[in-house]
């Protein structure tokens, strides 16, 4: 993710759950009790007094814990709305590549501003659940036009 919103606010809610205020407005949580199961280098955060040390960046970047543990708030972001069932950026731009689609023809194959589709592609503003929906629509239909043609 290239433009990743701040992080306004940030407080543990239980072990391994966080709540995450974003500057886009939207207040998400991130599961991050398997992290230290995934990765042996996040160990600590499996102790649930470790974990509520959590603290946010100065500049809204990320969050961290005593001895340097930190995660970024690109990566927390695309996360946090991954477990909402939000799309991600990652996700949009997947589409685009996949599909060959140029800024342009995406906005126009979206009844979309370019601008916005930069916006959605970087991350730098939150894709709206229909929008998710009309790129798995959109790829959807051209999928069964390229089976018949």
């Amino acid at each position: 993710m290239k433009n990743p919103p701040n992080i306004q606010a940030a407080r543990v809610i239980a072990p391994g759950l966080i709540e995450l205020v974003w500057s886009t407005g939207e207040t998400l949580k991130v599961n991050l009790a398997d992290l230290p199961k995934r990765n042996a280098a996040f160990a600590k955060l499996a102790d649930p007094a470790f974990f509520a040390q959590m603290e946010l960046d100065e500049w809204g970047h990320g969050i961290g814990w005593p001895s340097g543990l930190d995660l970024g708030a690109d990566r927390l972001y695309e996360l946090s709305r991954e477990q909402a069932g939000l799309p991600t950026a990652s996700e949009f731009e997947a589409w685009m590549e996949r599909n060959h689609l140029s800024l342009t023809v995406a906005a126009e194959s979206l009844g979309m501003t370019r601008r916005m589709i930069a916006h959605y592609r970087t991350g730098s503003k939150p894709i709206p659940i229909v929008v998710g929906l009309a790129c798995k629509g959109w790829e959807a239909t051209h999928a069964r036009q390229g089976q018949s043609a």
